[in-house]
């Protein structure tokens, strides 16, 4: 591969995501006391056009995830002048590799009238590994999946592909754990100053697993959590975030109420957080999206239905969070039409913001997706910008490449707290155009409210009880 040292372990990633590329980069990263490399890393990725494409983009030093992280985006460009951070789309590479960390996509399948797993991807992509990966060599899963995954489906396979090479099973170790990764500006600092917990299928891959991840964080600041088995782990990521999804949800609950009787709920939850038990209470916004918590909740059921066949457990509570989540884009879709004398119809919108989350440019099961679509579906006019996404791959679509002037629209929706939006002069910005402004996720600062007020804009808003 042409490393700089070739005489470092290899450590590959096994696909190059929004989750991968960051490990890869990470991992890249990682120095010794006297502040070498610890390893050479080959970010691996699909031979198909995107598959290359992501490849190139990370040895180019481009991130998908359009990254604000100033931090991530030095360790990047370091790794690439440093020589020890190459690409790859040929599995061939997997037989040079000490450390192969997975990080393919596992989807749901909400086509079916009950939510099932897709395992076809992780299955071809764990088959490769049992195919090349030499003896010795250590597996981490990082792939969220159902409670089970490694050992009911991904150990199997391993096994037998090791098998058929005449490789005995335990030659390969195989570990659990699960990333905490959050794309924004602390990118970064998500993997390398974050807790971690893992597990391996045996002792000696626990052992492993813990070497290798105290090479990469900072454990004395944030120390690593082995649990007992790799279900175990498994399971641990989905409960965070199918309690953040139930939270989320049940703010939403109280957001509705608040709208309609008049209540700010923003100053009454910065009260609620003050109490040290409360301290990470969710707010009403505009919805959720990304890749985590739009589906793990599911995971406990579907592992529960398809890899332990109890299909007597249920979970109720995560999955009524994800309906209830799925929604919220609507709500304020709604708030608009009823603003508008009940249609929508012919008006020009323009939405402010189509990635889930603030300063990130990721659309992945972005909720301006679905209000879009349905904006779309009753006639209205919309128009998107965002200033981290240049092509909305979800509606194959181009976005404009500065910030749209406001006098033609009827609406404009604030969606995400990116700067660009949180730092707008909004008297310079509207001049004379009236527009209904609507705040769906907590945008507008205190001075900007007060500027809206003093130019007696139309305005609504998500969770503040002004809609009155």
């Amino acid at each position: 591969m042409g490393f700089s040292n070739p005489h470092l372990p290899v450590v590959c990633i096994q696909g190059i995501g929004f989750v991968g590329s960051a490990m890869a980069i990470a991992v890249a990263s990682a120095r010794n006391p006297e502040g070498n490399p610890c390893f050479n890393v080959i970010a691996v990725d699909l031979d198909s056009l995107a598959g290359r494409r992501r490849a190139a983009e990370l040895s180019s030093g481009v991130l998908s995830s359009n990254s604000t992280d100033k931090k991530m985006n030095q360790a990047h460009q370091a790794a690439l002048a440093n020589g020890n951070l190459k690409t790859s789309v040929d599995p061939r590479v997997y037989r040079h590799a000490s450390v192969v960390i997975v990080n393919v996509n596992l989807d749901v399948d909400f086509s079916k009238s009950t939510p099932a797993c897709s395992f076809d991807s992780l299955e071809r992509a764990i088959g490769v590994l049992g195919d090349e990966v030499a003896s010795g060599a250590l597996i981490i899963v990082e792939t969220t999946v159902p409670p089970g995954t490694t050992e009911k489906i991904i150990a199997p396979i391993l096994c037998e592909k090791l098998k058929q090479r005449g490789i005995p099973a335990s030659a390969v170790l195989l570990a659990h754990s699960y990333e905490r990764v959050m794309p924004g500006v602390a990118y970064l600092d998500s993997i390398i100053n974050f807790w971690r917990v893992y597990a391996g299928q045996t002792e000696e891959a626990a052992q492993a697993c813990e070497a290798f991840l105290r090479q990469i964080i900072d454990t004395k600041r944030f120390p690593l959590t082995r649990v007992a088995t790799t279900k175990a782990s498994e399971m641990g990521k989905i409960m965070e975030n199918s309690y953040r999804a139930t939270t989320i949800a049940f703010v939403e609950e109280w957001s509705r109420m608040a709208e309609r009787i008049g209540v700010d709920l923003f100053p009454l939850i910065d009260a609620i957080r003050m109490r040290p038990t409360h301290s990470n209470f969710r707010q009403p916004g505009f919805g959720v999206g990304g890749y985590c918590l739009t589906k793990d909740p599911l995971f406990g059921g579907i592992a529960a239905r398809e890899l332990f066949n109890l299909p007597e457990l249920t979970f109720p509570i995560s999955e009524l969070a994800v309906t209830i989540n799925q929604r919220m884009p609507l709500e304020t879709l709604n708030l608009i039409r009823k603003a508008l004398a009940g249609s929508v119809a012919g008006r020009s919108i323009l939405v402010l913001g189509v990635s889930y989350r603030s300063d990130v440019g990721d659309t992945r099961y972005a909720p301006a997706e679905i209000f879009v679509r349905q904006a779309q579906a009753e006639r209205a006019v919309v128009t998107c910008y965002d200033p981290l996404v240049a092509r909305w791959a979800e509606f194959d679509m181009d976005l404009p490449k500065v910030l749209p002037a406001p006098g033609t629209f009827d609406v404009i929706v604030f969606t995400s707290n990116h700067s660009e939006f949180t730092d707008l002069d909004l008297a310079s910005w509207l001049a004379e155009s009236r527009p209904l402004l609507v705040d769906a996720n907590r945008v507008f600062s205190d001075h900007q409210l007060e500027e809206i007020k003093r130019l007696g804009l139309p305005f609504r808003s998500i969770g503040r009880g002004l809609n009155s």
